[in-house]
């Protein structure tokens, strides 16, 4: 048995495997690019972080807004996708794990397999990681052509709020300026009904100063 080619399979797809001796000329296939589960692992959790984090940012940035409920549940939407992406991810690395421990126990338990039979699980091994690459760099698209529409949505939505807020001030503003109105005329009636009623105890007090002419003597018989 070729044991090199096991060991290449095993380095690609799981860390704790020690790389042997390369194989021979003859019998060489093509390197596989450097992979390990627990990177893979690490790399999820730095993800699953760094989202969070944003979107704890932005629930925060929520609390400044007028409608608060609003745009908590548009940030919890977009929480549960990208977090179910990563729980995607998760589960297919978790198989690929899987995968890796039952070619280790192929080689302990098949030591003496054909070298064609050990290239041919090499590639199957080889072809399972790079369709896992595939389908993470494909969810990572997805992820960041979602976050640029989302992002524009945003923009769109607080144009269409900040121009909201401008026509709700210009009403108060207006409501302001008909209530200050009001109040003006409200004080300007007040004012004349005084100086009516002020005039009409003037006029009164005057009728009652002047005496009534005194009446004339009676002239002689």
């Amino acid at each position: 048995m070729n044991k090199s080619l096991w060991m290449s399979l095993l380095v690609c797809v799981s860390p704790w495997v020690m790389a042997q001796t390369p194989a021979p000329a003859a019998a060489a296939t093509p390197a596989t690019p450097a992979f390990s589960i627990d990177a893979e692992r690490s790399r999820i959790a730095a993800d699953r972080a760094q989202l969070e984090a944003g979107f704890l940012a932005e629930d925060a940035a929520c609390y400044k807004r007028f409608a608060v409920n609003n745009c908590l549940a548009e940030v919890n939407v977009r929480r549960r996708e990208a977090m179910a992406d990563l729980r995607r991810q998760d589960i297919e690395l978790n198989d690929l794990d899987r995968r890796a421990r039952a070619a280790e126990q192929l080689r302990k338990t098949e030591e003496k397999s054909s070298p064609q039979a050990l290239r041919e699980a090499e590639e199957r091994r080889a072809k399972a990681v790079q369709e896992y690459q595939e389908r993470v760099e494909r969810e990572k698209k997805k992820i960041e052509e979602r976050a640029l529409n989302q992002s524009d949505a945003k923009s769109r939505s607080d144009a269409a709020a900040g121009k909201l807020s401008a026509s709700e001030q210009k009403a108060r503003d207006r409501a302001d300026k008909q209530a200050a109105a009001a109040e003006e005329a409200k004080k300007f009636n007040e004012r004349q009904k005084e100086a009516e009623e002020r005039r009409a105890r003037h006029e009164e007090e005057q009728r009652k100063r002047v005496k009534p002419p005194a009446k004339s003597l009676p002239l002689p018989s």
